[in-house]
């Protein structure tokens, strides 16, 4: 459980933090306060909080900005911009670390080796360097002491997490498993082979496709004989961040829209295949992941942020895209409960008219002024106010689709989106259909046809059979007959005490009228004790009923 004794330093350094920008609540649940039901601080406040306790809760505020599931639009807004205010790591940590991790001479690697970084962040920060073989790479290092940081303020977020789990806000969410996921994803950031495995099959999924030419389109490669779990050597790339690109080349202007219409529509093709078919996408595609090469290719860098989609999810997402283009509350409301892990909603009104309410403000834009990726996050926040739990993953999806669009519009904002999907969704649709092996699915399904033709004789056979033998019997259960059931029942049991309780007493008052001994006049007493103990008995259930009129 979560104590003051536990990296007690860096608790009072946390409470310092919260309550120069204000925030007591947390100070309580540090102290061990009441817990109470949690008094999130305003977006920005939350923000500066987060940058100020250092790398890893400013990459805990990234992680959260994928969750729309879970927080209100403003805070999401304001997480995803999150960045850590770090300086660089100096040229001599860094040098030790790759000393101690490639254990090797640095100069039997490297030629030369920028001691500048080209960039810093909250994990790590990147070199450029050249290798012996002549081969130009990027170096991301990891920061010296990052992970023991890391790992103690886990231990302080799960204790915290323990607390906030006694409110009605943290049972609600699963506040203790929230903390668990997030702390799994930092620390699989903490393992750069990972990102190296991430980057790899991103490279290999799109080396083929159907909707874009891949030779137009790069993913860096990795140099695994150098790449370690704090050390990731990628090969370097001349170009630029999309929206610093310089497409002057062409001589009119109309060509120059011609490129920028090439690349947005080879950018839309390549992540929708990553979402729609491949089910494993690079999440996080801002302008600064997106770069436009020298030879007017296009790449995709840092691959460490991923999500994962299951065949049911797409199938599923592919419709509810078709939903929302159609402006379709009804069918919105239903892909969303299928989407959920419990598949129950406790109003289905009140969700219908979410949908309808949002998508309401859509029916009179044209769709090149439809914001698609603003639809998705409006949906995931109707989940949440109808506390509807879908797979945490789909915050990544909407992460991914909103810096797409975003990256995408900045770029070319004569962009119409519904242009780039249309052509793909028919194909889609056909995957869905008929899958990618359409003889497979083809033979499966003649041999399905082929059961129910065999069957089926059979079948209405015995219909028949036990029709005309009348020995075919109808099961029905109908809930809500059951509390009908027990109010008979109890009628019932009323009315009878009622008959044995008038007989009780006709048969006491015959006794007494013509007893000449003794022992009658005992066993009228009784009878009377007994329907006078029944009456009142009678009495007090019907009046704890509630139904005396």
């Amino acid at each position: 459980m979560f104590s003051l004794t536990q990296t007690s330093a860096r608790q009072r350094e946390i409470i310092e933090v919260v309550l120069s920008n204000g925030w007591d609540y947390m100070r309580g649940l540090l102290t061990l306060g009441k817990a109470e039901n949690p008094q999130v601080p305003p977006p920005e406040v939350l923000r500066n909080i987060l940058v100020e306790l250092g790398p890893f809760y400013v990459k805990l505020g990234q992680i959260l900005s994928t969750r729309p599931d879970i927080l209100p639009p403003n805070y999401i807004k304001a997480l995803t911009a999150l960045q850590a205010n770090v300086p660089p790591v100096s040229w001599e940590a860094i040098e030790r670390l790759l000393r101690q991790e490639l254990q090797q001479p640095i100069e039997s690697v490297f030629s030369n080796i920028n001691q500048d970084p080209v960039a810093a962040g909250s994990i790590g920060q990147i070199h450029r360097a050249t290798l012996t073989s002549g081969e130009e790479v990027a170096i991301k290092v990891q920061r010296p002491g990052i992970d023991k940081i890391v790992e103690q303020d886990i231990n302080l977020i799960k204790g915290i997490a323990e607390l906030v789990a006694l409110t009605e806000f943290g049972q609600n969410y699963d506040i203790v498993k929230l903390a668990d996921e997030f702390s799994q994803a930092i620390k699989a950031e903490l393992k750069f082979t990972k990102e190296a495995n991430y980057t790899d099959k991103i490279r290999q999924n799109l080396s083929e496709s159907r909707w874009f030419d891949p030779q137009q389109l790069v993913i860096p490669k990795v140099y695994w004989d150098l790449t370690t779990d704090k050390i990731l050597v990628l090969e370097w790339l001349y170009g630029k961040p999309i929206l610093q690109a310089d497409l002057t080349i062409p001589e009119s202007r109309k060509s120059i829209e011609k490129k920028k219409q090439e690349i947005t529509t080879l950018l839309f093709r390549a992540f929708f295949q990553q979402l729609y078919l491949d089910g494993f996408f690079h999440a996080d595609p801002h302008p600064g992941n997106i770069f436009y090469l020298d030879d007017g290719r296009i790449a995709i860098i840092d691959c460490g942020m991923v999500g994962k989609l299951d065949p049911r999810t797409q199938q599923i997402l592919t419709e509810l895209l078709l939903a929302i283009f159609d402006l379709d509350a009804q069918g919105c409301t239903q892909l969303t409960i299928e989407l959920s892990e419990s598949g129950k909603v406790e109003s289905l009104e009140k969700l219908r008219n979410d949908y309808e309410q949002i998508l309401r403000k859509y029916y009179d834009l044209s769709l090149s002024q439809f914001n698609f990726s603003e639809v998705v996050y409006e949906i995931l926040q109707i989940a949440r106010k109808n506390r509807l739990k879908v797979p945490g993953n789909l915050g990544l999806y909407a992460k991914c689709l909103a810096n797409l669009e975003g990256a995408a519009r900045q770029f070319n904002p004569e962009i119409n989106l519904f242009d780039e999907i249309k052509p793909l969704m028919t194909d889609l649709f056909r995957r869905q259909l008929i899958g990618d092996t359409p003889l497979q699915t083809s033979l499966r399904t003649v041999l399905d046809l082929k059961s129910i033709y065999l069957k089926t004789p059979r079948q209405i056979d015995i219909l028949l059979d036990r029709l005309s033998s009348e020995t075919l019997q109808w099961n029905f259960r109908l809930k809500e007959l059951e509390p009908l059931r027990r109010s008979v029942d109890a009628s019932a049991n009323r009315l009878s005490f009622s008959i044995v309780l008038g007989s009780l007493i006709m048969g006491a008052a015959i006794i007494s009228i013509g007893s000449s001994t003794q022992e009658l006049s005992l066993i009228s007493s009784v009878l009377f004790a007994a329907a006078s103990l029944l009456g009142v008995w009678l009495i007090i259930s019907i009046l704890r009923s509630g139904r005396l009129k």
